[in-house]
């Protein structure tokens, strides 16, 4: 982000003038297939639909080795169960971690291109205000 605090006002209107404004800052594509991967696991893991089949698969497995008579791949206290779940833990938390980082990257870039463009139009109904006071007292030396 540029500093604006030692410019003038009339530099940083130039300045920001002179930028291109982009369209449609709010879309970000991911850069390589890592970012792609985070975004698709952290949106997959992250609804509804994940948890109600995860639900859905612990709970037979848990009535499976309940009833299950002659093999229990897994006797209650179910510690093969535990494990899977730590492990899917392990991988899935710092998977969304990544997500969450770049999305925290994208919110920044938007934050900033938001001020630029706020900052923009504050400075141009300034440079506005003071063409109309000035238009004013011309109109009043008139008189």
């Amino acid at each position: 982000m540029i500093e604006f605090n030692k410019m003038q006002d009339t530099e940083i209107l130039d300045h920001l003038r002179s930028k291109k404004p982009s369209r449609n800052y709010t879309h970000h594509t991911p850069s390589n297939i890592s970012d792609t991967m985070s975004d698709i696991i952290a949106a997959t893991v992250g609804s509804w639909k994940f948890i109600i089949i995860q639900t859905l698969l612990l709970s037979i497995w848990i009535v499976l080795n309940l009833i299950a008579w002659v093999y229990q791949w897994d006797p209650y206290p179910f510690i093969f169960l535990n494990l899977v779940l730590a492990i899917q833990t392990a991988y899935t938390a710092p998977i969304i971690m990544m997500s969450q980082n770049r999305q925290g990257s994208i919110d920044r870039k938007r934050a900033e291109h938001d001020y630029e463009v706020n900052l923009k139009a504050e400075l141009e109904i300034e440079h506005l205000h003071a063409k109309v006071d000035e238009l004013l007292e011309k109109l009043a030396k008139r008189n």
